[in-house]
């Protein structure tokens, strides 16, 4: 029998072209398609959990009342990245991390629920506590441990008055106001409103630019699995 030619062996990159290619990958899966971040505390429970592992979808650039949604910022909401690290280990952490999702960037990532949208007017609260969008009342089954308010002794109107409550507030065009889900945990966009009688100055809110996109799906820990309540 005439001898079988030797199959030829595939040749294999050195393996720092094969890291380089792998990095650039998802790169470009995170710059594009979904993006992977770490809860960092416990604002959104019972939705979310400290250390739950989430994917946002950056194609989804339709953001609705009742997203939950992942936004970027410095040091405070107001600043666009946080400021450069003089240490070059950290530097290079930073920028491991905003390649692949994981350990510290140059951007802080926030998680919260999108309550109000450009242009509408928020407050709380209705007579039975609710915050309202425009003068109706939301359903939000999501909330957990909000904060005290009893009709007719602790509410808007007594003294004194609940920390629940806050002014009218109109959303800027091009920003949104998001509360976090725990409502006593949370730092959000009316923490500096909260029992204010009136006046929206000391809201803060979420250019529609910062905004990575809306969570997709929770894929750990892999007991909770699964998409996200609206």
């Amino acid at each position: 029998m005439p001898d079988r030619p030797t199959p030829r062996r595939r040749r294999r990159l050195p393996w720092f072209t094969e890291v380089l290619v792998a990095l650039v990958a998802v790169a470009l899966v995170q710059a594009f398609l979904v993006k992977p971040f770490g809860v960092p505390s416990q604002s959104m429970e019972n939705t979310l959990h400290i250390g739950d592992r989430i994917l946002v979808n950056r194609l989804d650039h339709d953001v609705d009342r009742g997203d939950v949604v992942v936004f970027g910022h410095g040091s405070s909401w107001q600043e666009k990245r946080l400021p450069p690290a003089s240490n070059p280990v950290t530097r290079a952490a930073r920028w491991v991390g905003d390649l692949t999702g994981i350990g510290p960037s140059n951007t802080s990532y926030t998680v919260k629920r999108v309550v109000g949208l450009p242009g509408e007017r928020v407050a709380c609260c209705s007579t039975d506590g609710r915050v309202t969008v425009d003068d109706r009342p939301l359903d939000e089954p999501y909330v957990l441990e909000d904060l005290p308010f009893v009709a007719g002794s602790l509410d808007c109107s007594s003294t004194p008055r609940s920390t629940r409550c806050f002014p009218e507030i109109t959303v800027p065009r091009e920003n949104l106001l998001v509360l976090g889900d725990h409502r006593s945990q949370s730092a959000d966009s009316v923490i500096g409103c909260r029992g204010a009688t009136e006046g929206g100055e000391c809201a803060r809110f979420v250019p529609l630019t910062r905004v990575v996109g809306p969570v997709v799906l929770r894929f750990w820990p892999p007991g909770d699995v699964g998409g996200i309540r609206h």
